[in-house]
């Protein structure tokens, strides 16, 4: 099993080419490199995903992707399972993400439909968010703290 791993200079072309052949946006990658985990397999990076942090309490889920032949092996859940783990360390109260490809994938973590217009503006701002995902992207989140629950429960 590769181990995961935080994203260092050295993997951001083996990241752009992973995320390219997946079909996933690489803009704004290069500049958030620091939050960017990978699955690597000795020198090769056969997964990846990132936690782009929007405000205090809110995070986009971005760029989860793994290699085509490295699939169904379970990598995939350990590096979403990761990534809310550190999101959570954080203090982030809610995460994001944007799919067009992945919504019967997500729910197992706990992700659940939104609407567009219900997203905070913190990450409706990320190039992501704003551009980079067509708008016909299912858009979904996670509520990480019980007050975070409690308010999505509420509205």
């Amino acid at each position: 099993m590769p181990i995961i791993k935080s994203a260092v200079d050295a993997d951001l072309p083996s990241i752009l080419a992973l995320l390219g052949h997946a079909g996933l946006p690489t803009v704004g990658v290069a500049e958030a490199l620091s939050v960017f985990l990978v699955a690597a397999e000795g020198s090769e990076i056969v997964g990846v995903v990132g936690v782009e942090v929007c405000s205090n309490l809110y995070a986009l889920l971005r760029s989860t992707a793994v290699a085509e032949e490295w699939q169904g092996q379970g990598i995939g859940k350990k590096l979403v399972e990761r990534a809310i783990a550190v999101a959570e360390a954080d203090g982030i109260e809610v995460l994001y993400l944007l799919t067009t490809t992945a919504e019967t994938y997500f729910p197992r973590f706990g992700f659940s439909r939104v609407n567009r217009e219900d997203v905070p503006s913190e990450v409706q701002a990320t190039e992501e968010f704003a551009s980079a995902c067509p708008t016909s992207a299912t858009v979904m989140t996670l509520c990480l703290t019980g007050s975070a629950r409690e308010s999505v429960i509420e509205s």
